[in-house]
């Protein structure tokens, strides 16, 4: 990787770190707090949040059709992407400690606290818990399949890739044969130690 790319590569790791800091700052000023797995909002917060809360039947009425006629099919959805979680957690706690590759924590992908807010009705809750389970597990996943392309094949493909994952930058470039291996192994090694 030449010179230039490494500085910029630097530079968005800066800025992300800033970002990182300014939504925290930004949440801190959204009058909650975090402690263990429960979010607490001040006690003026969660009274005005209960008073925005739909009631089931308002809610149902007021409902968009096309939402609940789809319903059943993205719900639907629920059997493979359990499968596909079963399957993908079972590959990398089997394949990974054999290859040295730290595991994946599902923890740091899945994040269920959309319950905890008082203006959702149960099914909005509902809602919001699918989607968390489904984008947690998207994220999970591709971080497990990005591991495994950096073990196996850590190379840059020859057309722009959009939505790459956050490894695929320092992957080597397309075509670049030269000492392929031993940065391979470089590679390999290095997954042992990752966060």
């Amino acid at each position: 990787m030449n010179e230039r790319i490494s500085q910029i590569l630097a530079q968005i790791a800066t800025l992300e770190d800033d970002l990182r800091t300014a939504v925290n700052e930004q949440e801190s000023r959204m009058a909650f707090q975090i402690k263990g797995k429960r979010v607490e909002f001040e006690s003026s917060v969660k009274a005005a949040h209960r008073q925005l809360k739909r009631n089931f039947f308002r809610w149902l009425v007021t409902n968009r059709p096309q939402n609940l006629l789809t319903g059943p099919i993205i719900y639907s959805m629920i059997v493979p992407l359990v499968m596909l979680d079963l399957c993908v957690t079972f590959y990398q706690w089997t394949c990974f400690p054999i290859y040295g590759v730290k595991r994946v924590r599902r923890a740091d992908y899945f994040v269920f606290d959309r319950h905890q807010l008082e203006y959702l009705n149960f099914i909005e809750k509902f809602h919001c818990a699918y989607c968390e389970y489904g984008n947690g597990l998207m994220s999970y996943m591709a971080e497990i399949l990005a591991r495994t392309e950096e073990y196996f094949c850590p190379i840059k493909h020859a057309r722009k890739l959009l939505g790459a994952h956050g490894r695929y930058q320092r992957f080597l470039e397309y075509g670049d044969a030269v000492d392929y291996q031993a940065r391979l192994e470089k590679f390999r090694t290095g997954l042992g130690k990752t966060e």
